[in-house]
């Protein structure tokens, strides 16, 4: 992957977008990048699980999950899944657990916050669907550029 920094690129490309949330890094790649699939979900990893289980092919899992702090949209099980099958990262508006074991896998992971409650998986949510949250819109196929200073979003490829 092209070393990149977050704002090395919003400066060079003012028509980027920051997402305005304050994510924490918990994957081991401190900087990932890729297109994008989304989520829309509510404390349901159901269609986290599915698409971790399918060739990443370098692409990012944005994950709407509300923002909800109750339930763990990722835990170490799934992160090993994603990160096998060849996945650059996630970005979760919400929270994951395993924060250990994540922090070891060979993956981008930003989050929230944590906490040790899993989901449920009544096979509830949406995906390839627009979503938003913190200030911004994401579109399936745009671009994440995420590190320890934020995630941006870009409708194309910056590198």
């Amino acid at each position: 992957m092209t070393a990149f920094s977050t704002p090395d690129l919003a400066d060079e490309h003012p028509d980027v977008r920051a997402i305005e949330l304050q994510f924490t890094n918990y994957g081991s790649h401190a900087r990932f990048s890729g297109p994008v699939v989304t989520i829309k979900c509510h404390e349901d990893n159901s269609l986290v699980k599915a698409a971790v289980a399918e060739p990443g092919e370098g692409r990012v899992i944005v994950v709407d999950g509300g923002g909800s702090l109750r339930r763990a949209l990722l835990g170490d099980m799934l992160a090993e899944k994603a990160a096998a099958n060849g996945w650059a990262g996630l970005v979760i508006n919400g929270v994951i657990r395993d924060v250990d074991q994540i922090g070891v896998t060979e993956l981008g992971v930003q989050a929230l916050g944590t906490t040790p409650l899993k989901t449920e998986k009544l096979g509830e949510g949406q995906r390839d669907v627009t979503i938003a949250f913190g200030g911004v819109t994401i579109v399936p196929g745009e671009y994440v550029y995420a590190d320890n200073n934020g995630v941006l979003v870009s409708a194309v490829a910056l590198l």
